[in-house]
């Protein structure tokens, strides 16, 4: 397997935080996935790497799996046709879920490399696979142009999600999204996640915010977009939506993590707009 690309850092922590839920927390699993394990096949030693502490990131793999859950459970819910994840990463909806996949087709985008090198681990590993739809971001590629060659219609609706973006994006680069998912076809749905300013931020949880931010200064992708539930509200309406909800992070943990005897519970930080044309 050839290593000269790879994933994206924070993909690969994603797709491990995932499968930590399943080997260290107790049941029942808010979401069951070693598979971006599989894919990711990290090195000998990889539980012992400092941000996989299960004590401290313990909030952060949390928020991973109910993010993760929520996402699932719209898409089932919406019985959409079509399914795309935008900065798809070591997504692996695809893989697990073909009581759904067998009536809807998944469409992930993502970077030529990263995800040439995913395609490539999926066959070596005999898994399914979706309908891989390569952009250059930064070369400023039409996804959209490249989403229909692809094979989208996009006269069918669809349920469009991002998550874990908006924060590298500049406000007007989310807005010129926005507005171009709001043309799809009626019943489509879009799931975004946002961060919210730190003062929103429960101040238990506000330390780990830095840490991730400094993090993500030093690795040359900074976070350049926090918004107000009510900002981010207000941008779905003005680009076209005709109607939009905020889901707090807070409600998500009381769904899926409410009872819980080990006091495994998500951190704060993290919203999500649900919005609908």
């Amino acid at each position: 397997m050839s290593r000269e690309v790879v994933p994206e850092n924070t993909a690969v922590r994603v797709a491990l935080w995932r499968a930590l839920h399943v080997q260290l927390d107790q049941p029942p699993h808010v979401l069951s996935d070693e598979v971006g394990l599989r894919i990711a096949a990290p090195e000998d030693g990889w539980r012992d790497r400092p941000d996989m502490d299960p004590i401290t990131t313990s909030g952060f793999r949390a928020a991973v799996v109910a993010r993760a859950r929520f996402i699932e459970d719209l898409v089932a819910e919406r019985g959409n046709p079509q399914y795309v994840v935008l900065g798809a990463g070591l997504d692996t909806f695809a893989q697990r879920r073909p009581e759904l996949t067998s009536r809807l087709t998944v469409f992930e985008v993502d970077q030529p490399g990263p995800q040439a090198w995913k395609r490539t681990r999926l066959t070596e590993l005999g898994l399914p696979a979706p309908r891989f739809v390569p952009v250059d971001f930064e070369a400023t590629e039409n996804w959209w142009e490249q989403l229909i060659s692809a094979g989208f219609d996009p006269g069918k609706p669809a349920t469009i999600v991002s998550t874990g973006v908006t924060m590298y994006l500049t406000r007007d680069a989310t807005a010129a999204t926005l507005r171009q998912i709001a043309r799809l076809a009626p019943g489509s749905t879009l799931a975004m996640t946002f961060l919210l300013p730190t003062e929103l931020v429960d101040e238990a949880d506000r330390a780990g915010l830095a840490r991730s931010q400094s993090g993500a200064e030093r690795a040359g992708t900074p976070f350049l977009s926090f918004y107000r539930p009510e900002e981010m509200l207000a941008l779905a309406r003005q680009t076209g939506f005709a109607d939009a909800e905020h889901v707090s992070g807070s409600s998500i943990a009381h769904r899926y993590f409410a009872g819980r005897t080990d006091g495994l519970r998500p951190s704060t930080g993290e919203d999500v707009l649900v919005a609908t044309i």
